[in-house]
């Protein structure tokens, strides 16, 4: 029964990503916009429902990286997430000058398209095209090497000397470890050990 699903859709929720786009890419492609000072879009209402099972992130991967790479675009990451009793299908994009909404729609039309001629996933869920935000996750051998220099928080699954959070510079990354240069010298983290690794938005930081 998709009444409840649809009943959602129709009512329609904001999500506010600041500084970034968050799209959602619906059926009736009509745009909404909230006037804060950074900019937020969602698209009202479309539902996906698959049949076969599967890797998920990796069949999506492997239908989305194509688009992405012929936009000129980054593909940053796919996630398949459940979020109380929703699954949503997360693809982040990114490039060296930003991403805007037409980057966004761009990506998730030709891709909504695909995903509804290719079922890959058996339950309902809605698809969502976005940049990864200024402090983005870093989740992949790739992410942590394109962030070597960056400033960096860290947060363990359990604390090292009652310390559970370091935040520092990320000066290396090799094997499933990095090293951060914290103000009293390095120090190497597995990241098997962390609950997340994410850059620090130090905007504020360099302008007082």
């Amino acid at each position: 029964d998709l009444a409840p699903a649809r009943n959602v859709l129709e009512k329609g929720v904001a999500f506010f990503k600041q500084p970034w786009y968050t799209v959602y890419s619906f059926n009736s492609l009509r745009w909404k916009d909230w006037a804060l000072p950074s900019l937020s879009f969602m698209l009202k209402g479309r539902l996906h429902v698959g049949k076969k099972a599967g890797n998920t992130v990796a069949q999506v991967t492997e239908l989305v990286r194509p688009i992405v790479d012929e936009l000129g675009l980054y593909l940053w990451d796919v996630r398949f997430e459940k979020e109380g009793a929703d699954w949503y299908l997360r693809i982040f994009i990114d490039s060296d000058d930003g991403i805007t909404l037409d980057d966004c729609e761009a990506v998730s039309r030709p891709l909504s398209k695909l995903l509804d001629e290719t079922d890959p996933i058996e339950q309902s869920y809605y698809l969502e095209v976005s940049s990864p935000g200024t402090e983005r996750e870093l989740r992949k051998p790739e992410h942590f090497e394109v962030c070597i220099g960056d400033l960096v928080l860290v947060k363990l699954i359990r604390p090292q000397n009652g310390i559970r959070e370091f935040t520092g510079v990320l000066s290396g990354y090799q094997d499933g470890s990095l090293t951060l240069a914290l103000e009293n010298g390095e120090q190497s983290f597995s990241v098997s050990d962390c609950a997340y690794v994410r850059l620090v938005d130090d905007f504020d930081m360099e302008t007082i």
